[in-house]
């Protein structure tokens, strides 16, 4: 009877201590379908939700599997929804990713995608829907051409620059912040 009631108190006190994170993460309003963040309450450092958040990433990374999504490309939809569940109008929020190195392949469409890797890109549909909200995808001219993924094989809507360097610099020359992952 001692060791039921006992573990009756382990259970109701974990219950309760645990019911303080029962939060979910969600996606939106920006980005519907990728990009889930965390709801932060009681911010002592508060959001400037009047400021113009000019960002540029830095994407030169890609996972090792060719199906799996890449998770840097996905935290410019992250920045976009938390800043905008947060209160900072959508037309605040001014993302550009600079993509380059092994992340060149991740812009690929469908079907250059899957010519090479035999499986469709994953990433294509979160990258058409950063598109959709006016996000910016730079590809390096370099990395294109010395790693063999021509700008027509790109997704629609991808630019491509000189070079990831040069990308970076005007975008930052323009007041964009680099965030690099």
């Amino acid at each position: 009877m001692k060791k039921n009631l006992s573990h009756s108190f382990v259970f109701l006190f974990l219950c309760t201590v645990t019911n303080g994170f029962s939060q979910n993460k969600s996606a939106g309003p920006v980005i519907e379908s990728f990009g889930k963040v965390w709801a932060i309450e009681n911010l002592t450092f508060k959001t400037d939700t009047t400021k113009v958040f000019k960002i540029v990433f830095d994407i030169m990374d890609s996972p090792l599997s060719y199906s799996e999504l890449n998770r840097s490309i996905e935290t410019a939809a992250r920045f976009l929804n938390m800043h905008a569940q947060a209160g900072v109008p959508k037309e605040n929020l001014k993302v550009a990713l600079v993509v380059h190195n092994k992340a060149s392949k991740d812009i690929l469409s469908n079907a250059a995608y899957e010519k090479r890797y035999l499986t469709q890109n994953p990433n294509s549909d979160m990258i058409k829907e950063l598109l959709a909200a006016d996000v910016d995808f730079i590809l390096c001219g370099q990395s294109s051409l010395s790693r063999k993924f021509p700008i027509d094989e790109a997704i629609d809507g991808v630019q491509m620059a000189l070079s990831a360097m040069t990308a970076i610099m005007q975008l930052q020359d323009d007041g964009y912040r680099l965030i690099k992952f």
